[in-house]
């Protein structure tokens, strides 16, 4: 499995925190290297690490405490395995998205204790909505909606809220139902294979529906989800 270490960071110089961040995309990478970041784990919906991943990831970071976040509900066990077995002092924030995961980071404090940092940072994933938009794999009903294979589908916490041929339409008919008064960012992730234009594009129309939010789009270049947003 790929493991991505952060290069611009000295690991040889024993330190007081380390990350291991689970996900895909090139984009999200940068995202989570940017935010310091040792090492990104390939891993997400279709290709799970194992917790022997997790174990051997955690190996590259030359730290006193070692926080994981899984950013995926799959992938919370094997990190919880991983910290149980091992020897070292290691944490798991229990990120079940990206903006999730991205979230816990910027609520991080290098002058905090470990007990402090964890607290804080699973407290930040409660705060992010996440909506994920992908294509159905398979033929089902969901809440009444018949949804075909192929067919664009727009998920928000798990639930589909709508469904279509356009991934761009389906996208704003997420938003509109994720964004309330109390909403003031929404970041856009586009995957991929998603054209920068269209995606930028989707900007300012995301300005139109949600007029009180500031608005981010970032290429993330993950595979499968044509684009993952992130709601606060």
């Amino acid at each position: 499995r790929e493991r991505i270490k952060n290069s611009s960071k000295k690991s040889r110089e024993k330190k007081k925190y380390g990350f291991v961040s689970i996900g895909m995309g090139d984009g999200i990478q940068k995202v989570f290297t940017d935010l310091n970041v040792d090492v990104f784990l390939s891993g997400g919906q279709t290709m799970n690490p194992s917790t022997e991943d997790i174990l051997e990831a955690a190996k590259d970071i030359n730290a006193e405490h070692i926080i994981i976040l899984p950013n995926n509900s799959n992938i919370i066990l094997a990190a919880t395995q991983a910290k149980e077995i091992s020897d070292r002092s290691l944490y798991v924030v229990p990120s079940k998205s990206i903006p999730q995961g991205i979230s816990a980071m910027l609520a991080f404090k290098e002058d905090k204790s470990v007990e402090e940092n964890v607290q804080a940072m699973t407290d930040a994933v409660s705060e992010v909505k996440t909506g994920q938009v992908t294509y159905a794999v398979r033929d089902t009903v969901f809440n009444d909606m018949e949804i075909k294979k192929d067919e664009i589908i727009a998920i928000s916490e798990g639930d589909i809220v709508a469904h279509g041929e356009n991934p761009e339409e389906q996208t704003l008919e997420l938003i509109k139902s994720m964004v309330n008064d109390d909403s003031f960012l929404i970041t856009l992730f586009y995957g991929e294979d998603v054209d920068k234009k269209i995606a930028e594009g989707l900007k300012e129309k995301i300005e139109e529906i949600a007029e009180e939010c500031d608005v981010e789009v970032i290429y993330g270049g993950q595979p499968l989800y044509y684009y993952i947003i992130s709601v606060e």
